[in-house]
């Protein structure tokens, strides 16, 4: 009887987390951006700054609070995700239809935002920590420490601070990440062309990306998503200056149409090769490490 492999429901997380680990510095960068009060640098002034000021591995402060959010939010989203999309598929000949996609992909989303939302938080403070004065820097040894300290000195409501922000832009970045990746690769090897293997994941997953950089109804990253993230970051940044959502977006719209995009650059550079591993990743893994389940 034939037999194939179907993901772990932790394995996109640990996708995720490989991914991290290559994209970090650009993410470091993005968040720097976002949370100039005032445009005063682009991305390469603030690579060289950073680098200058702090050494090369600067770039990567922050990098166990970026990989305890991966183990949260990406976790959560593709466990949703894949485990509902193969109990729905199973005993079927048929992949999901489309719309089904999407709605998994929303609800994964959606819930991995809300869960990944505190060790977001101490993500962008530790990697904003180097820009802030001494007297002013949080300095959290490492995300543990940093999500206990906010809790204990800020309240447990605090870990949660932008969360509706983080929870929308999840559900839109899922979409455009699992569900289009999914019904590219059902369209690349439905071709005959591609075998199961890495050119296939790699051209699947670039597919997937693509609207996310240059369509209006797929851009989360260029025209959706950027302000509810830089909104999100600026939030889990503050020190009490901001009374809620609405008074951030108000003070964010004093700097201008502008301040919305602030870091845009690094993350749309950075969208592209974090998708593209994180499937890579995912895929190895199904294949080598997968649950053997009759076809």
């Amino acid at each position: 009887m034939p037999e194939k492999r179907e993901s772990r429901w932790y394995f996109g997380g640990l996708a995720s987390s490989g991914a991290a680990c290559c994209t970090h510095p650009l993410d470091l960068l993005k968040v720097h951006l976002q949370t100039q009060q005032k445009l005063k640098m682009r991305m390469t002034g603030m690579a060289i700054r950073v680098v200058q000021t702090d050494g090369f591995l600067a770039l990567y402060n922050g990098l166990s609070a970026s990989l305890c959010r991966q183990m949260t939010y990406s976790l959560t989203r593709f466990a949703i995700y894949d485990t509902i999309r193969d109990w729905q598929a199973k005993g079927k000949h048929e992949p999901l239809p489309f719309y089904k996609k999407v709605l998994l992909g929303s609800l994964g989303g959606f819930a991995g935002g809300l869960v990944g939302t505190p060790a977001d938080m101490v993500n962008v403070r530790m990697q904003n920590d180097m820009k802030l004065p001494l007297n002013q820097r949080r300095n959290y040894s490492h995300a543990l420490d940093g999500l206990i300290r906010v809790a204990r000195e800020e309240g447990l409501k605090k870990l949660f601070s932008g969360a509706s922000m983080a929870s929308t832009r999840g559900a839109l970045v899922t979409v455009g990440q699992l569900s289009c990746y999914d019904q590219a690769k059902q369209l690349v090897l439905s071709t005959g062309f591609f075998p199961d293997n890495i050119i296939t994941y790699f051209l699947s997953s670039f597919i997937a990306v693509t609207p996310n950089l240059v369509s209006p109804q797929g851009g989360c990253a260029t025209v959706l998503c950027h302000p509810l993230d830089v909104l999100k970051t600026r939030l889990m940044n503050s020190k009490g200056e901001y009374e809620g959502l609405l008074h951030c977006a108000k003070e964010t719209a004093k700097l201008g149409p502008l301040a919305f995009y602030k870091g845009i650059f690094p993350a749309g550079i950075r969208l592209v090769p974090h998708t593209v591993l994180t499937f890579i990743f995912l895929e190895e893994l199904r294949k080598y490490f997968g649950v053997r389940v009759n076809v």
